[in-house]
């Protein structure tokens, strides 16, 4: 459609970190190429502890996987086994992979959108309102910050919620992206709920979707039967030796908090004050945006005559052709997008 490669596209669709990949991981990786010939120890018993020291947890208490995605499957199993799964919608198109995989009963719960542009969600009330089954046997699958809104739930919330469900797995797959002092994280309180499960991405704040790395987050009990039913050996040598290195770089991950503080609400105003163009106050490393005109068409007209792609809405149903999702990128870009946006939605006028 851009009669172009796909690297000369100015790529808004994936929500990855745009200042990366870090140098440290670059180098972990130049530097580990000799364990390409010996297998991965199938306990990761290093890689854990690595990834349980900033999280202040106990190394069993972490699982090490093939990227989230593989982690979300065997969350999919354990909630296949409970009398329902809800599900709040719009939602993270993998869950729905995840949960059919195994049969899951599946209950949907919608998300308010008009009232969750402008106003705070009341996220116990949503739930409520769409409850069918004594959640005392169902379980909830949810993300925080929320994809595709970038909303976060206040941890009062999610407290409620433990309380009342037999399993909730919640996706923090983007709480990296929010400073420390503002990450509303319940793996601080892990050990206080042997029903919750908390999964995390390495991908995403450090653009290594490539590598597949993520991890789980867990009663050490629920690990060993996850680890019982999986590959013995998810996580390739190259990724570890990487999950390592960023995991201290701590120059990496000052320089992204600092970015996107600036870079967000920059990003949002400018989108603000274009004609037909809604932006949704997210907190994560993407925005959003309720149009006015049919978005495939817009997209169409950005990849043909400015080489830039949007991500459109399409496979989150309860969305359709009036909403697309943009990753934050660097200043100048994000400035060429806005230009390019503001010409095709006035044009219109």
């Amino acid at each position: 459609m851009a009669n172009c490669s796909p690297f000369a596209l100015l790529d808004f669709s994936a929500s990855i970190n745009p200042l990366g990949p870090p140098q440290s991981a670059i180098a972990a990786l130049q530097t580990n190429l000799e364990q390409l010939s010996r297998y991965p120890n199938p306990d990761y018993a290093v890689l854990r502890q690595q990834l349980a020291q900033p999280h202040q947890i106990a190394p069993e208490w972490i699982l090490p996987g093939n990227g989230a995605a593989e982690l979300l499957t065997w969350a999919g199993r354990e909630l296949a086994a409970l009398a329902a799964t809800y599900l709040i919608t719009p939602a993270f198109g993998d869950y729905g992979r995840s949960l059919a995989a195994f049969e899951a009963q599946v209950q949907t719960v919608p998300l308010p959108l008009a009232a969750a542009a402008s106003d705070p969600v009341d996220w116990l009330t949503v739930v409520a309102q769409g409850l069918h089954h004594d959640p005392a046997r169902c379980g909830l699958l949810l993300n925080t910050p929320h994809n595709p809104t970038g909303l976060v739930i206040p941890l009062a919330a999610l407290e409620t919620l433990l309380a009342q469900f037999a399993l909730v797995v919640v996706d923090e797959a983007f709480m990296d992206f929010l400073p420390p002092d503002e990450q509303l994280s319940l793996v601080g309180q892990i050990a206080r709920w042997p029903n919750l499960v908390i999964l995390r991405s390495l991908t995403k704040f450090y653009s290594l979707p490539g590598l597949r790395l993520g991890y789980a987050i867990a009663h050490p009990t629920r690990l060993q039967r996850w680890q019982q039913w999986r590959d013995p050996w998810p996580v390739n040598a190259l990724a570890a030796a990487a999950a390592a290195a960023v995991l201290q770089d701590q120059p990496f991950q000052q320089q992204t908090w600092q970015w996107l503080a600036a870079a967000r609400p920059a990003l949002y105003q400018a989108l603000q004050t274009i004609p037909g163009l809604h932006p949704f106050p997210g907190q994560a490393n993407y925005l959003l945006v309720h149009c006015d005109r049919s978005v495939s068409a817009l997209q169409r007209e950005l990849l043909q005559r400015d080489r830039i792609l949007i991500r459109d809405c399409l496979s989150f149903p309860e969305l359709g052709d009036r909403y697309f999702r943009i990753a934050i990128r660097r200043p100048a870009e994000n400035d060429r997008l806005v230009a390019a946006l503001q010409r095709v939605m006035e044009a219109e006028q």
